[in-house]
């Protein structure tokens, strides 16, 4: 399977305190495992200090999750992201959660940029469209 634009993988550990009192792992859990994902894709990709120091702030303005398979203690699941449409202002961000293989969580983030100093929607950042034209030229 070929990679996605800007996908990144991040291995999601299980902590006890990501348990509720059924000793599945907490639906909150899966909204940081998207958090720790963006961040590793913008330390990747688009450093967030970068992105900052020029007055982009990343937003998330929805976030769609599907649990379809319980995650329990001692489970070793593997957490996907990547970019799957980009407009002139707005971003589609997919993301999948395996358990050996098997997607067991999949989610969609609708995000955008605001300037720092208005505190309004920015066009999408430069360096972000030329890489995910890049990485989309060489899946063709």
């Amino acid at each position: 399977m070929k990679p996605k634009p800007l996908e990144i993988t991040l291995d999601l550990p299980i902590k006890t305190y990501d348990l509720d009192f059924a000793g599945i792992v907490s639906n909150i859990d899966y909204i940081r495992w998207l958090e720790d994902l963006r961040l590793k894709m913008l330390e990747s990709y688009l450093p967030l200090e970068e992105l900052m120091t020029r007055g982009y702030c990343p937003i998330i303005a929805s976030t769609e999750i599907k649990y379809k398979k319980a995650l329990r203690m001692f489970a070793r699941p593997i957490g996907k992201m990547w970019l799957a449409q980009l407009g002139r202002s707005r971003c589609n961000l997919q993301a999948e959660i395996y358990l050996n293989n098997e997607v067991v969580t999949s989610a969609t983030q609708v995000g955008f940029f605001i300037n720092l100093k208005t505190m309004r929607p920015m066009p999408i950042f430069e360096k972000l469209k030329h890489i995910y034209l890049a990485e989309n030229e060489t899946k063709l």
